[in-house]
């Protein structure tokens, strides 16, 4: 069996255990700690930490160590953009292929994610099994395509929308206002819709990026 490189092995540590909330985010926490935890260098932490930080999964600190990254409003900003212009771009060329035996495949499993949802609401409405389930139905979406760079750059940015969509969703009626939603890019794509998937897939956009926005604003 082929072992990970120390960087891949130190930045998939770390990563997991900013997944699993092990870390506070008002702390600063030393590499050299970390290093020996895992028994790896300097080095290759030190990639591994430049790794995460370009993916806004923690801030480093010069000469300290590291903090987990506190949310900005350029972060919601930015985050809402890079969605919009991929997962927009996306639902519209599903669209076009809707009748492809791909696109078939693709409603049948976003069919699924959205019996989770709707028994999730019914039920214990539990936001962090919820969010599991959208970011299916999101990374999904933009994976039918094939296209590496947009897989690639929407990865990035998975761990933040996580966090954003627990925010959002902790808002009142927010849960049933994601199926809808998501029920109305789903008929949009199935039923070859150019006119409406765009405007649908925005609304997507904008609703939870408002609600992050103002909750950061009065934060």
């Amino acid at each position: 069996m082929t072992q990970k490189p120390l960087q891949t092995k130190a930045y998939d540590y770390i990563k997991d255990l900013i997944l699993k909330d092990a870390f506070a985010y008002d702390t600063i926490y030393s590499e050299t700690k970390i290093s020996k935890e895992i028994g790896v260098s300097r080095t290759p932490m030190r990639d591994a930490l430049h790794r995460l930080a370009q993916e806004r999964y923690i801030d480093i600190i010069p000469s300290k160590g590291f903090c987990i990254h506190q949310m900005t409003k350029q972060d919601i900003i930015e985050t809402f953009q890079i969605r919009s212009a991929i997962e927009g771009y996306c639902t519209v060329q599903i669209a076009k292929d809707h009748k492809e035996d791909r696109s078939q495949k693709l409603f049948r499993e976003l069919d699924y994610i959205m019996e989770k949802q709707r028994k999730i609401l019914e039920t214990t409405q539990d936001i962090s099994a919820f969010v599991e389930y959208d970011n299916q139905f999101h990374i999904e979406i933009v994976s039918s395509l094939n296209n590496r760079t947009f897989h690639e750059l929407f990865g990035s940015y998975l761990f933040q929308i996580k966090r954003l969509a627990v925010l959002s969703l902790g808002h009142p009626g927010r849960m049933q206002e994601t199926i809808e939603e998501h029920s109305a890019i789903l008929n949009a794509m199935k039923c070859g819709n150019l006119a409406e998937i765009y405007s649908v897939t925005m609304k997507h956009m904008e609703t939870p990026k408002g609600l992050n926005l103002s909750d950061f604003c009065y934060s």
